[in-house]
């Protein structure tokens, strides 16, 4: 079981406040949505839990363990670790050459050797032990580049996955996604919550309200309702300042 808390985050650029006292809890089991309008803070909360940023006040804990001043290496190491809203692949490579780039960076070894360890097993079979959970097992040897654009987060995926991560900062992994594959993105994450600690920041509600266990929901800063997908749904301060509705 891993445990990640984020208490009363502060985050200021100048006279704007990114974060404003935000309280976060994710566990093993459960997945935990972050929403809210563009520019309501949710890619600065996700910088500071995966220490790309620092908070100006608040504390973060892993497993009890207080990481707020750790570098992303060493949160990464610790098996706390993210994903980004742009994709980030090589498209020359193969989809199980990319992840094995992951598992080969997770072990420490020197990218000099690239080549003459692509035949290795120490690397292809997490990497495709990776690419399996993230639904991507059948295209191993297309290159990345020839993949869509949904299949190309699923290899993203994989490859944060390859890292051996213990709990998962997800920045919208269905950006720019159609339909079907934010369904086929939706059962893979699903599959997920049971090994994993997840963070989902996501604007697709449809995957949010059938995916989350939690959701969150960041305006201005601020949290302004943490709850379950039906206590959010039914939330009137939710529905004026992010779902659309008036009272």
């Amino acid at each position: 079981m891993a445990t990640l808390s984020a208490r009363k985050l502060v985050k200021r650029f100048g006279g704007l406040l990114a974060t404003d006292d935000v309280n976060l809890d994710l566990e093993t089991g459960r997945i935990h949505a972050l929403i809210g309008p563009n520019g309501a803070g949710k890619s600065t909360l996700i910088a500071q839990l995966s220490g790309e940023l620092a908070p100006d006040a608040g504390e973060i804990l892993l497993d009890g363990k207080d990481i707020t001043r750790l570098p992303v290496h060493a949160r990464s190491l610790e098996g706390l670790m993210r994903s980004y809203q742009l994709t980030s692949v090589l498209p020359e490579f193969t989809a199980i050459e990319n992840v094995m780039l992951s598992v080969q960076a997770r072990q420490g070894h020197s990218f000099r050797f690239w080549k003459p360890v692509t035949g290795q097993a120490t690397l292809r079979d997490p990497a495709m032990a990776a690419l399996a959970e993230a639904g991507l097992v059948q295209a191993a040897d297309t290159p990345a580049g020839e993949l869509a654009h949904g299949q190309q987060r699923q290899l993203e995926l994989a490859m944060v996955l390859a890292g051996e991560p213990r709990i998962l900062l997800l920045d919208e992994p269905m950006a720019g996604m159609s339909q079907s594959e934010s369904r086929e993105m939706t059962q893979v994450l699903s599959r997920l919550r049971e090994r994993y600690a997840v963070l989902l920041v996501e604007h697709d509600m449809e995957a949010v309200f059938s995916l989350a266990d939690d959701v969150s929901v960041l305006v201005y800063g601020r949290c302004i309702a943490t709850g379950t997908p039906a206590e959010i749904r039914n939330d009137p301060e939710v529905r004026k300042a992010y779902l659309g509705e008036e009272e």
